[in-house]
């Protein structure tokens, strides 16, 4: 698997090399990972760029169920997501978790791949994972509510996050950041109800 090797090393040579010697562009490893996936696990958005120039398909999952749109919003690899949503990829194509992109990047603190998913994609603000968890219930259940988090909310509140859409149990994000002590979103939170 040249192709992979070439990848994950930025290799753009050893790729053209390998898609020229007959890999498929798509080719999968043990993992389901095609090559734009090991780029994208291994942060190299120039190796990226080039597989998607040679055709690769962006929405492949692997057997994880990440791809590139996925992974890169939700571990805040800017150049790759932007890479992968001017290719066309899929924002309603869901993780392990049932959940799209803005929802780990919302959990996770990704402030910048929060604004970026939801000003420049069609992703689903309101999205319920598997779980019964929307973006802004995971940003209040989550995490610390410190103030990455409290500028998360604010952002999908603007973008139309639904404040009254309570979690699988009933319990709404305003009533978890208040069994929290998460002042400030709870502040946020009653602006916005």
């Amino acid at each position: 698997m040249g192709l992979h090797r070439a990848a994950e090393r930025g290799d753009l040579e050893g790729i053209r090399a390998a898609i020229e010697a007959g890999e498929d562009v798509d080719t999968r490893d043990a993992q389901g990972r095609t090559p734009l996936m090991t780029a994208t696990y291994a942060n190299q958005p120039a190796a990226f760029a080039l597989l998607l120039e040679l055709g690769g398909n962006v929405d492949l999952q692997d057997d994880m169920l990440n791809n590139p749109f996925l992974y890169a919003g939700a571990e805040g690899l800017m150049d790759i997501l932007k890479l992968a949503n001017n290719a066309g990829a899929d924002p309603a194509i869901t993780n392990r978790y049932g959940g799209v992109a803005v929802i780990p990047a919302s959990e996770k603190g990704h402030l910048d791949s929060v604004q970026y998913l939801l000003e420049e994609t069609s992703v689903d603000v309101n999205h319920v994972n598997n779980l019964g968890w929307t973006a802004l219930l995971e940003a209040v259940i989550l995490t610390d509510g410190g103030p990455v988090f409290q500028e998360i909310v604010r952002e999908l509140i603007a973008h139309g996050a639904d404040v009254k859409l309570p979690d699988g149990d009933g319990v709404t994000a305003l009533a978890h950041a208040r069994s929290r002590g998460y002042r400030e979103i709870v502040e946020v939170l009653e602006e916005a109800t």
